[in-house]
C-alpha cells in the first residue's frame, strides 16, 4: 500500500500543489479542493501545526541595544556639524532556542512566501507585506491549538464538482 497519493502529477508538480494548498490553508484558514488533494494537504498541515504547538514557548526574550537615527517633530533627520545624529534605543526580542529553530527551518521548506496586499491598497506595489507564516504558526496557532491533542482540521464534502464529476471538499481550520 502507497505512503501518499500520486494526484496524477510528477513529484515535483505534486510537491508544489500540496506546498502551495498548505500554505493557502493556513494564510486564509480554509481552501476549497478535490477530495483527494485535501486528505493529502491535511497530513502536511496537521505535521506542522503540531510542531508549532510543541516550540509554541520554545523561546527567550532578550534586551538589544541599537542605534536610530534622531529625528525633529517634523521627521527630518536632526544633523550636528554636518553627521547625522544617533540614539540608543532598547527593544525586547524573542530569540528562538536550538530546537524551535529547527522546527522553523523545518516549516520554512514546507511553507511558500506570502505578501498580503491589503484592499485599500489594490494594484499597489509599496503597500504590500510580506507575511511569515512560521511566525503566524507559533503565535497564532501554537497557542489556540495548545489544549488539542490533534484534529487541527476538518474536511466537509460538498459534493460534484460540475465539470469533471469529481468530489470536491472544504479544508478548514477547526
Amino acid at each position: 500500500m502507497a505512503g501518499y497519493r500520486k494526484l496524477g502529477r510528477t513529484s515535483s508538480q505534486r510537491k508544489a500543489l500540496l506546498r502551495n494548498q498548505v500554505t493557502d490553508l493556513l494564510f486564509y484558514g480554509k481552501i476549497r479542493t478535490t477530495d483527494a488533494k485535501a486528505k493529502e494537504v491535511r497530513k502536511i498541515a496537521e505535521k506542522l501545526i503540531a510542531l508549532a504547538v510543541k516550540e509554541k514557548d520554545n523561546f527567550e526574550e532578550v534586551t538589544v541595544e541599537g542605534k536610530k537615527i534622531k529625528r525633529d517633530e517634523n521627521g527630518k533627520a536632526v544633523k550636528e556639524n554636518g553627521q547625522k545624529v544617533f540614539e540608543t534605543v532598547e527593544k525586547k526580542v524573542k530569540k528562538d532556542l536550538p530546537s524551535r529553530q529547527h522546527a522553523r527551518r523545518q516549516m520554512a521548506r514546507v511553507l511558500y512566501g506570502r505578501k498580503d496586499v491589503p484592499k485599500a491598497a489594490a494594484g499597489r506595489k509599496a503597500d504590500t507585506k510580506v507575511v511569515d507564516l512560521t511566525d503566524k504558526l507559533f503565535d497564532e496557532y501554537g497557542p489556540k491549538y495548545a489544549d488539542r491533542n490533534g484534529g487541527y482540521t476538518r474536511i466537509v464534502k460538498i459534493g460534484l464538482r460540475k465539470g469533471d464529476a469529481a468530489m470536491e471538499s472544504i479544508l478548514e481550520l477547526v
